[in-house]
């Protein structure tokens, strides 16, 4: 009886806890989508749906022949299609305060060496990606829809449905904005101990490799995207590099440290 009772005693004691970081996370998410709703309701008030959907297209429509412009094929896409790119915007203008309600559930866990690690990663993934962002709708699509076009002849008449180009142009942001996840990638690896710095630096022929066949698989089958996408990601593995040494110098616990301040 007094073992069933102590384990009982255990296990209420360890549900508290468990239900109030339930609570938290309900409590943050809760925070996240607020964040979210408030940034979407300002996007419809300006610029507004359609507008945000006109800047989206708009390095697709430049290129395009004169006199074509996109077309809907479906009833409800005119309506559906810039609501989808509303709400993609606010996502991703509301992603600091997103990352830091969940830097906030996390960081009372960490230790003070831990956190000097998470925090700048979480502040330098979320600029990264951005980054990758941009310089995918800045950079490339106006290099990839003008190689596109320079191939079309001259007997067809491009009009682009405005879902398909929606489709096209998340995963391309996706893949971007991944792709230039790659230093936090490697830092996180090399500090955790999965690979040591020299075995990441061995391993850089293997990576350029790797880096054309991802963007052979997650871009069109065109050279200027698939170059766009694999150079970059080779010189940012090299960042990678440089990153997770000064890391690993300035994040390690007072215990690996306190050995080599003593001698």
């Amino acid at each position: 009886m007094a073992n069933s009772s102590k384990k009982e005693d255990e296990l209420a004691g360890s549900e508290q806890p468990f239900v109030q970081h339930l609570v938290e996370l309900r409590d943050r998410l809760v925070k996240a989508t607020i964040a979210i709703a408030v940034v979407a309701l300002v996007l419809a008030a300006f610029p507004g749906p359609a507008a945000l959907y006109d800047l989206m297209a708009a390095p697709l429509v430049a290129h395009l022949p004169k006199g074509s412009t996109l077309i809907a094929t479906s009833v409800i896409s005119p309506f559906m299609v810039p609501l989808k790119v509303l709400l993609m915007a606010a996502f991703l203008l509301a992603l600091p305060v997103v990352l830091y309600q969940l830097w906030a559930f996390v960081a009372p866990g960490l230790y003070s060496h831990e956190k000097k690690l998470v925090l700048p990663l979480v502040v330098s993934s979320t600029v990264l990606f951005f980054v990758g962002v941009a310089f995918c709708y800045f950079f490339v699509f106006g290099r990839v829809f003008a190689f596109i076009q320079s191939f079309a002849p001259k007997s067809i008449t491009a009009s682009p449905d405005i879902e398909a180009y929606l489709s096209f142009v998340l995963s391309m942001f996706l893949a971007f904005g991944m792709a230039f996840e790659v230093p936090v990638v490697v830092v996180v690896l090399a500090r955790m101990g999965i690979f040591s710095i020299e075995k990441l630096k061995q391993f850089r022929g293997y990576f350029v490799v790797l880096a054309f066949i991802i963007a052979a698989i997650v871009t069109p089958p065109d050279v200027v995207s698939q170059l766009a996408l694999a150079i970059p990601m080779c010189l940012l593995y090299e960042v990678g590099i440089w990153a997770a040494q000064v890391f690993i110098r300035h994040t390690k616990a007072p215990e690996d440290s306190a050995p080599a301040s003593s001698s």
